[in-house]
């Protein structure tokens, strides 16, 4: 931790100086990974300056300000690595592109959670858990008819997690004991992997039925002696054809872009499961808020995002007069940039690749074209070129599309195979050597100081644009209501 240098001490080689200049002191910080520890600048106090505000609470250290977590580690991990500025992805030190051409999804997924590829055994073993799990409680047909035929498939999945958790008592650490998952020992992880199992096996029913519903069909149950994507494919699309075999080559292509979607190191969503994990709350619930974070536009919607954003462009002719006005800010552009990789997404040429290979089967997109004009304008335009906004993988929309998949069933194509990356990282959370924190962040309060209460007919009214409530128009049975009288009426 940071700690005051002596005058004439040496300073270790591997490590930051700091001179707080309000005090004069210095002091030194040691350098880990090339990372420092945010907790030594609690040692950075001073006195606070005449008419300072106490709630800067200057005298009890410095806080470190990172809006959006751009620059901060939040865990040690040993799982995913990207390199934005190079464009490199690898899987516990595989790259991606090797992965998508010779591993299958769950074979990455053994990989991401266990940390090496698994042997023949051993693949068979865990590929035979995970499937074994896949059948849901017969409860749940009621659970997923609840639910509006209009009701978004993001809305449904994710409260399907969460009420898996209610199934299975002996998972839930609010139950069993706070160290359900920690101890480490052969029940603990016997535990953990039995929840595991059933995360992955059951997020791809869950998804079929959260679909069948929307098509206002019975639902299926899991098939035996398909693949993950295969099952998946079937329990979607079966109505009682005898023999029904998903096809092979829209198979494979999904479990590619399985594959490629299953880990992106500390995005939104994982942090989501991770800072909901550190309570120590059921897996459950924390994929459950994971796939909450994924739903949004800036996350897992980006897909939907890009798809929506071609078809407004229309024809590949349009795509100069569209460009010009991302430039003005009159049009968001979707599908470029990314908050991580600077220059191409990795993914983004794996993604090429399987669509050709779904066209050959589908036919071409018509939007193809004017996906691929917007991307030779963009490549091209020196506007985007300075601002590093490279196409990345929220463009195998275009396969989702082609596949038949309705567009607002994007975010749920990209939750099912990302349950392995946020289960991998939870697991990795429960094992780590010092046991876990609980995620608190501080914060920096710019509001009001300490003021006495004003008694209502004291007050002077605040008013103003996000100083008082909207008025919302009404219509229907409130409408007629707030024009009657009844007693008891305010």
């Amino acid at each position: 931790m940071g700690r005051p240098a002596q005058q004439g001490e040496n300073t270790p080689q591997e490590s930051l100086t700091v001179r707080d200049n309000r005090t004069g002191k210095v002091y030194t910080i040691p350098i880990a990974d090339n990372a420092i520890p945010a907790t030594a600048f609690k040692a950075m106090a001073a006195p606070r300056k005449p008419g300072e505000r106490e709630e800067n609470e200057t005298e009890k250290g410095l806080r470190v300000q990172d809006k959006g977590f751009l620059n901060t580690a939040v865990i040690r991990s040993e799982i995913t690595y990207i390199d934005g500025e190079a464009g490199v992805l690898r899987y516990r030190g595989y790259p991606i592109e090797q992965l998508a051409l010779h591993s299958s999804h769950l074979e990455t997924a053994y990989l991401l959670i266990y940390g090496s590829l698994p042997t023949k055994d051993q693949f068979k073993f865990f590929e035979s858990e995970v499937m074994r799990h896949s059948v849901m409680h017969s409860d749940a047909e009621g659970f997923f008819r609840s639910f509006r035929y209009d009701a978004h498939p993001m809305s449904m999945l994710t409260s399907a997690f969460a009420m898996l958790g209610s199934y299975y008592s002996e998972a839930n650490p609010s139950l069993q004991g706070q160290r359900l998952y920690t101890k480490g020992d052969r029940a603990s992880l016997e535990t953990m992997d039995r929840q595991i199992y059933r995360l992955i096996g059951k997020a791809t029913t869950l998804a079929a039925m959260a679909y069948r519903v929307r098509q206002g069909r019975n639902f299926v149950t899991p098939p035996t002696g398909l693949s993950y994507t295969g099952s998946f494919l079937y329990q979607m699309d079966h109505l009682g054809e005898e023999n029904y075999t998903p096809n092979p080559v829209l198979e494979k292509a999904l479990d590619v872009l399985f594959l490629i979607h299953a880990d992106h190191e500390l995005n939104a969503s994982c942090t989501t499961v991770l800072q909901t994990g550190s309570s120590l709350v059921d897996p459950y619930s924390a994929i459950a808020a994971g796939c909450a974070s994924l739903y949004g536009p800036l996350h897992g919607g980006a897909n939907e995002a890009v798809i929506r954003m071609l078809i407004s462009i229309g024809s590949p002719e349009n795509v100069p007069a569209f460009i010009e006005a991302v430039k003005k800010k009159e049009k968001t552009l979707s599908g470029f940039g990314h908050r991580v990789y600077k220059t191409s997404d990795p993914r983004s040429f794996i993604v090429r690749k399987t669509a050709d290979e779904v066209f050959k089967v589908t036919g071409r997109d018509a939007l193809l074209d004017t996906a691929m004009a917007l991307h030779d304008a963009a490549m091209k335009d020196e506007y985007f070129i300075k601002r590093k906004l490279a196409p990345n993988v929220d463009f195998c929309g275009l396969i989702y599309r082609a596949m038949g998949f309705p567009l607002d069933f994007f975010p749920v194509l990209f939750a099912v195979p990302r349950v392995v990356g946020w289960l991998a990282h939870w697991r990795q959370m429960m094992l780590q050597d010092g046991g876990v924190k609980i995620w608190r962040p501080r914060q920096v309060y710019v509001g009001p100081a300490k003021r006495d209460y004003v008694p209502v007919e004291e007050r002077a009214p605040v008013e103003g644009p996000k100083q008082t409530p909207s008025r919302v128009e009404h219509g229907g049975i409130t409408k007629r209501t707030m024009l009657a009288t009844f007693k008891g009426k305010l």
